[in-house]
């Protein structure tokens, strides 16, 4: 009887033991740790630069939403290009300078009457006390449980709770910090109107020093392109979000009006500042008109018709409208969005959530045009179709 040959040893654990694979390999781990390190060091530093890194990427979204009219003012008018600017900004802070003190004195009006509206909301809502009581129960003796036992044998007494009166150093302190905050808001206004102003009077001056650094022609060429490519459709992108968001607040604003909400022109503004905002803006406009709508009837059905109308404006334009006209230039992601959307307002607060589609619509340009990029762009959404053709 023949015996079975013995299995090589080669065959069960074959050789990988190749210098070239393994030096590749450590090359590999450490390129991928030196740029998640970088890449951490960066979002670490636009978090700590915040006060200066945030009013300058406003003036640059601003300046270029506002390149067309500056070259309208400078090319065809022929009107000297600091004069431009000049006008430009005090067009733009004036418009919303003027916006702002018509709806001050109303929204102030509302702002005082939220917590009638709130206790008209408890109310209305007596129907789900019973359930909502138990529920308290429940969470109450979960948290007996869970507590520890540690001071029960040290002589605890039950005292009643001390209920701390505002003094004077309290309300000192609240007017510090309101002061505090107002001149925290007018300093980075004031960057923000110098460095637009000077971003606007440099035209194409920072791109031909940018493209003069360029050693190659070929390499020019590139930069010249991304750059044009991306102040053509992020100020085509903002311009016609702008627009569409200007259109909704007079959507709002009327159907306010018809619907027997007081301050049209407060609640359309609003409306307008809360769909910059993607997802989450329409959202808390539509609790916020909701609200307003107890205020105004006092019951909960009447309440819905209002918040009713502004959800279906509200849908109209993200369904129909903004997809209908934004789909040739790009379409993101709408979790790319919503991530991005967070996460820049955890960084730097409301301006980093108005920042994020912006900045992430410029990344997306920016990945789409540079080969090695592309698959994280086409990551970030559908590449844009507007045919434009490489240098």
């Amino acid at each position: 009887m023949n015996e079975p040959s013995p299995i090589s040893p080669s065959f069960i654990e074959p050789e990988t033991d190749d210098p070239v694979a393994d030096a590749d390999t450590r090359t590999t781990v450490r390129t991928v740790a030196l740029v998640t390190l970088a890449v951490l060091a960066v979002f670490a530093a636009l978090s700590t630069a915040a006060e200066v890194v945030v009013p300058l990427l406003l003036a640059l979204m601003l300046k270029l939403m506002l390149q067309p009219a500056m070259r309208l003012l400078s090319e065809r008018l022929r009107l000297p290009v600091r004069l431009s600017a000049l006008l430009l900004i005090v067009a733009l802070f004036g418009l919303v300078a003027g916006i702002g003190a018509s709806i001050a004195v109303p929204a102030s009006g509302w702002i005082a009457k939220a917590p009638q509206g709130l206790q008209t909301l408890q109310t209305q809502l007596s129907l789900l006390r019973g359930p909502l009581a138990t529920v308290q129960d429940f969470v109450r003796q979960a948290e007996h449980l869970t507590e520890p036992a540690a001071g029960a044998g040290k002589g605890a007494t039950n005292n009643p709770p001390v209920v701390a009166t505002p003094s004077a150093s309290g309300l000192t302190d609240v007017g510090i910090s309101i002061l505090l905050g107002t001149q925290h808001f007018f300093a980075r206004l004031m960057v923000l109107v110098v460095t637009l102003f000077f971003m606007l009077a440099a035209g194409d001056s920072m791109l031909r020093n940018l493209v003069e650094a360029v050693p190659r022609f070929h390499d020019k060429k590139h930069v010249v392109w991304i750059a044009n490519e991306i102040e053509r459709n992020v100020s085509r992108y903002l311009g016609t979000i702008t627009a569409i968001n200007a259109a909704v607040g007079m959507l709002v604003g009327g159907a306010m009006s018809i619907c027997g909400i007081g301050d049209p022109l407060l609640w359309g503004t609003v409306a307008f500042l809360l769909n910059f905002v993607p997802i989450v803006g329409p959202l808390v406009g539509i609790g916020m008109i909701y609200i307003v709508g107890l205020l105004t009837f006092g019951h909960l059905l009447p309440a819905l018709l209002p918040a009713a109308v502004y959800l279906g404006v509200h849908l109209i334009e993200g369904q129909l409208v903004t997809p209908l006209l934004l789909a040739r230039q790009f379409t993101l992601s709408p979790l790319i969005v919503i991530v991005s959307l967070f996460f820049w307002d955890w960084m730097w607060g409301i301006p980093g959530a108005l920042l994020s589609v912006p900045l992430l619509a410029i990344i997306k340009i920016v990945c789409d045009r540079i080969p090695s990029l592309a698959s994280f762009g086409h990551m970030l959404g559908v590449p844009n179709r507007d045919g434009a053709p490489r240098p």
